[in-house]
């Protein structure tokens, strides 16, 4: 019941309200990238002032007669609004307009359509349409306005809108237990990945702030990346080697949006969960957009709704090439990084961040002198496949001794594993290395 879309090529009269309000004003340049990114072509623009505005049609009377001479003279399929627009307005504005009205909420549900690629991902967005069409239900069928009785008629004695919401409520209700099944399933994995002690890093931050291109060069993955909003709706997991650090699992999940619509939020959340249960967030931030600050705002509000909030975060300004600048680190007063200035598409400060994670993720990490016994080679070889081994020399024995930079957690993990045990008052850690 994934719902049909047509197939790009509509033209559509976009319609923005200049609100004064700045909790809910929208910006127009956003909305003719939503627009874009829905395949669908602008014909016309009109603004609408907040003064104007009527509970009946939303626009006042002399912009809804401008609105539908644009439609008739450009030949208008759609008609969309830069704002969320009640039930009621939309059937108005449709009978006026004699063409479909879309607000904001639906653009953002259609290219959500659009871009889903898996089963869970279109469940998602089939569960967000379901949820919104609710409230948008109306008597299609006139000459069934009950169904009659009598032998072989009787029905159920529902009138079709009554029937539709009835479906509707069961088909929500089976999308909603397959989600629920796809959240456990995650939590399984989330289990076993913490069992393992390998932490995990989400990227989060506003739609095309550049996260999949950044998830594709430092994983060296082909995940699809775009320059258009929600290119990715799917969350991509990949596990990748982190010097001084060892692996972690890097999570690539969808963007966020002003104002984005609470049932999506609801209806992702077990895509969500992946920001949710993260060690830490890497908030990726474009900072070429003069809007940066308000998206970062933006980005929070989500972050608080899913209780990702208190997670630990490290900042990426994002396409520093676009300003002429050069990759760096910053750091607070405890000299703990908390912003690092790369460039996913040309690879530049790509080491920093690297850098950057490994400290921000190891607060225990411990700079020895290992000696390692010619009999402990799987873990001299485990040492070197993480990538902690800064270098390597032998003592007056002829031991090999291993400077190593990691997690004290981690060695304490991998010596037990190999049989061996680590007493960590000892400042000389060569006797419990040939026992």
């Amino acid at each position: 019941m994934f719902f049909e879309r047509h197939e790009g090529g509509e033209r559509a009269i976009l319609v923005h309200p200049e609100c004064v309000d700045d909790q809910q004003r929208e910006d127009p340049r956003e909305f003719q990238e939503l627009v874009r990114s829905a395949n669908v072509e602008q014909v016309a623009f009109v603004v609408v002032t907040s003064s104007k505005m009527t509970p009946r049609y939303f626009v006042g009377s002399g912009k809804l007669e401008e609105i539908r001479q644009q439609v008739i003279a450009n030949e208008a399929d759609v008609v969309l609004f830069n704002h969320a627009l009640s039930p009621s307005q939309e059937r108005n504005l449709e009978a006026e307009l004699k063409c479909r009205v879309v607000d904001r909420t639906g653009l953002i549900l259609d290219i959500f359509a659009q871009r889903a690629r898996t089963h869970e991902g279109k469940l998602q967005v089939e569960l967000a349409q379901l949820e919104h069409m609710s409230t948008r239900l109306i008597r299609g069928w006139t000459h069934l306005e009950r169904q009659k009785g009598g032998v072989g008629l009787r029905g159920p004695g529902e009138t079709q809108l009554e029937t539709d919401r009835r479906l509707l409520r069961a088909r929500i209700k089976s999308i909603k237990a397959r989600l629920d099944k796809v959240r456990k399933q995650r939590d399984q994995t989330r289990r076993s990945r913490q069992r393992a002690d390998i932490p995990q890093v989400s990227l989060v931050g506003y739609t095309n702030a550049g996260k999949s291109t950044l998830f594709n060069t430092i994983t060296e993955s082909d995940v699809y990346a775009a320059d258009q909003l929600f290119a990715t709706l799917d969350p991509t997991l990949r596990r990748l080697p982190i010097n001084d650090l060892g692996p972690i699992i890097l999570a690539d999940t969808v963007g966020f949006i002003r104002h984005l619509p609470h049932k999506l939020v609801q209806a992702f959340r077990a895509t969500l969960e992946e920001s949710a249960m993260a060690d830490l967030l890497l908030h990726v931030i474009d900072c070429a957009d003069p809007e940066r600050q308000d998206n970062m705002q933006q980005v929070q509000h989500v972050l608080e709704e899913i209780d990702a909030h208190e997670i630990p975060q490290l900042q990426v300004f994002n396409k520093i090439d676009l300003l002429g600048m050069k990759p760096r680190i910053d750091r607070d007063e405890d000299d703990k990084p908390y912003r690092v200035w790369i460039s996913a598409q040309t690879g530049e400060g790509l080491d920093l961040l690297q850098r950057a994670i490994a400290e921000r993720l190891g607060d225990d990490l411990i700079h020895e002198f290992l000696p390692v016994p010619h009999n402990q080679g799987r873990l001299r070889a485990r040492l070197y496949e993480m990538g902690v081994v800064q270098s390597e020399d032998y003592n007056e024995e002829g031991v090999p001794v291993l400077e190593v930079r990691m997690p004290k957690m981690e060695l304490q993990r991998m010596v037990l594993q190999e049989g061996a045990t680590l007493p960590w008052d000892l400042p000389d850690l060569e006797p419990w290395m040939q026992e």
